[in-house]
């Protein structure tokens, strides 16, 4: 049931979340008209991810990269990324 653009969605997730350490979903309010952020989607040739779903991964209080996860609602995507930093974190 997935769809053929979730993992270059993903990717670009992890990306961002990675990059700016933070997470997506929290570009979603600063990225729109008249906000601090706006027009951050289209940096880095439109990699910058605004939506749910990308979440940097954050060891010893240093970012050490990011996880994304694309083809649910944005909700379900950020649920996903959660857990999949909680099973993560119990192997370091």
């Amino acid at each position: 049931g997935g769809k053929v653009t979730s993992p270059t969605i993903a990717i670009d997730k992890a990306f961002t979340a990675a990059g700016a350490k933070k997470a997506t979903h929290d570009y979603g309010t600063a990225s729109q008209p008249g906000a601090p952020a706006y027009g951050i989607a289209s940096a880095i040739g439109g990699r910058l991810m605004v939506v749910g779903g990308g979440l940097p991964v954050i060891v010893n209080g240093e970012v050490v990269g990011g996880i994304g996860v694309s083809s649910g609602t944005p909700a379900q995507d950020r649920e996903v990324a959660e857990a999949g930093i909680e099973a993560f974190l119990k192997t370091v």
